[in-house]
């Protein structure tokens, strides 16, 4: 299934969806990206696949890397870390930066201490975020070890049966990655420099 962005209750029906458990193809401010609801409740469910799990199972990934998480509002991320992060990396939220901080001791499980967040530029996805009431997994569009795929047609060839909705931006060449950075040792280390100079 997909339905055009600019569509009056696109994001509405995109939240509806992650709610339920989901996987949905969405436009960021960067690259499309494969999302699903990150949910304490989905990951307990024994009748429900963690979203993670079947985002990986799409992309045919065998590693266990950590997917970003994108969040509604910059101050969020204060409800997954206590990390200081400096007011100059904050003050580039909303925009196209992740950000990987430790996470809370009592969020933190005995696999993940550290997990990385972007709150995206796109205030379209922000909203679907914020009505999907949890942060939402985004990955890239590909099969592991393939290029990222920027054309709506050759996503929905590839992905259209595997995923339970398309959301259609227009093609997204030649869009550069979020900006990664991590904290460490009280200052910020650039591990991929992309849209947004740090």
């Amino acid at each position: 299934m997909i339905i055009k962005k600019t569509e009056e209750g696109a994001a509405q029906r995109v939240a509806e969806i992650l709610k339920e458990g989901g996987i949905v193809i969405l436009p960021t401010d960067t690259v499309y990206g494969f999302s699903g609801i990150v949910s304490e409740k989905n990951s307990a469910d024994e009748k429900q696949v963690p979203t993670d799990v079947q985002i990986r199972a799409i992309k045919g990934r065998a590693e266990t890397k950590p997917l970003i998480q994108l969040i509604a509002k910059p101050e969020d991320i204060f409800l997954h870390t206590d990390d200081k992060i400096p007011e100059e990396l904050l003050a580039k939220w909303p925009g196209a930066l992740t950000i990987i901080v430790h996470e809370k001791k009592a969020l933190a499980d005995a696999s993940t201490t550290t997990t990385a967040y972007r709150c995206p530029g796109d205030a379209w996805l922000r909203r679907v975020i914020e009505l999907t009431g949890a942060p939402i997994y985004s990955t890239s569009v590909n099969r592991s070890g393939s290029p990222v795929l920027d054309t709506i047609s050759d996503i929905r060839s590839e992905f259209e049966a595997e995923t339970a909705l398309i959301v259609d931006d227009g093609d997204k060449k030649n869009a550069l990655p979020s900006t990664l950075v991590m904290l460490e040792n009280g200052g910020v280390k650039v591990l991929r420099q992309g849209e947004v100079r740090v």
